[in-house]
């Protein structure tokens, strides 16, 4: 895989300015968290990922007038290189439960060395946290900090992408779906859901991704109800197979679709196409519906009409947003006589999936169908072109 031209400096610093003039216009002086998608967002600085969301080894202290200062983990100071956000590099101390016998002493000196930064970058005392457990909050409570919430502002900064945001996110796009390819070229009668699976590993780690967030790859009596995760059941020809990409792909940023394939050289019965055709016709009416502006209650009320078999076992939410991760707006559905209480609007800079998926138990089969499309100021671009299964659309 070829590299890109994509200015990975340009992309920290974007960030790190939507983050700040997100802060300055919410009051909030200056934020700490231990998220590593969130000290990725922040600063542009990646490092173990998978362990760091495990428990706080790693935190990111930003200050909305002032320096970003990352406490990186022991050893891997040196990592922190100009295509970051980051103003000065510390070693992270062992403040989570492994520190045993000296994780108080640890959090009361990290909260001191916290507060202290606080006070000479002007604060005010005021500090937004997220992801670190009571021993340490309480230790910056000592400290004289009153606490907020991190979270909310960071979904809050996360909800619009900015432009060398979206020029990563349609590469990762790009490769997501070669490693897509490589796993449908892998389904075949007598392999296991994960060997096929594995394919797609692969090639998303082979071209720079970063993981898969779920284990949502099944076949067969296994596609119904949803949810279910990628096991040792060897597939069958006729099978239908389900799979959605969940995957934290290039520079971070997560692609999200769905499609289901069938499985051999089997024809699809026709509870099958019939099953495909109203997901497909789900998707795109309800895709159809996107725009910029449009409130998510009308969005809802007005989504495709799902048959009364398949109710009950449909997705969960209509459509969600996606960035680094899945991110806000989680739409839910609506339904005849009770009040919609989601409020909101679709707008211009939000990457959002819209999801499908139909099911019945008297058949015991289900289809999976999911794009992702990004709002623009005149309408929608959809950013996933993944080719959907002809025999069983045709």
């Amino acid at each position: 895989m070829s590299e890109t031209s994509i200015d990975e400096r340009a992309l920290a610093h974007a960030r790190a300015r939507r983050l700040r003039e997100t802060m300055a216009r919410l009051g909030v002086p200056a934020l700490l968290t231990s998220d590593p998608i969130d000290i990725l967002y922040a600063c542009g600085a990646r490092n173990m990922t998978v362990f760091s969301l495990m428990g706080p080894f790693r935190f990111v202290l930003v200050f909305a007038e002032g320096p970003t200062i990352l406490w990186e983990f022991a050893g891997c100071e040196h990592l922190v290189g100009d295509t970051t956000a980051v103003d000065e590099v510390r070693v992270a101390p062992g403040v989570n439960a492994l520190a045993g016998a000296h994780y108080g002493r640890a959090a009361a000196a990290f909260a001191d060395e916290v507060a202290a930064a606080c006070r000479r970058h002007g604060a005010d005392g005021r500090l937004a946290v997220e992801g670190f457990d009571p021993p340490v909050t309480d230790a910056l409570r000592a400290a004289g900090l009153t606490l907020g919430d991190a979270t909310a502002i960071f979904v809050e900064a996360r909800r619009i992408k900015q432009a060398p945001e979206l020029e990563a996110m349609r590469e990762a796009v790009r490769r997501v779906e070669a490693a897509a390819a490589d796993l449908e070229a892998g389904i075949a009668p007598g392999a296991s859901e994960v060997e096929v699976w594995a394919l797609f590993h692969r090639h998303l780690i082979a071209t720079q991704g970063e993981f898969v967030s779920t284990r949502l790859f099944q076949s067969g009596p296994r596609t119904f109800p949803y949810f279910q995760e990628a096991g040792a059941r060897r597939m069958c020809a006729g099978d239908l197979v389900c799979f959605d990409t969940d995957a934290l792909g290039y520079l971070g940023y997560a692609v999200d679709f769905s499609r289901t394939f069938l499985c051999g050289d089997e024809p699809a019965s026709p509870v099958q196409k019939a099953f495909y055709r109203r997901a497909h016709e789900q998707l795109q009416h309800n895709a159809a519906l996107l725009g910029p502006g449009v409130a998510y209650e009308d969005f809802a009320r007005r989504a495709w009409p799902v048959p009364a078999e398949h109710r009950g076992h449909g997705y969960y939410c209509l459509a969600h947003g996606l960035g680094l991760c899945g991110e806000y707006p989680y739409v839910p559905h609506a339904f005849e006589g009770v009040p919609y209480t989601f409020e909101g609007a679709f707008e211009p800079g939000m990457v959002v999936c819209v999801e499908s998926y139909i099911g019945a138990a008297a058949e015991a089969e289900g289809v999976k169908l999911e794009d992702q499309f990004l709002i623009t100021p005149s309408g929608v671009e959809r950013l996933t072109t993944y080719p959907f299964c002809g025999r069983l659309l045709g």
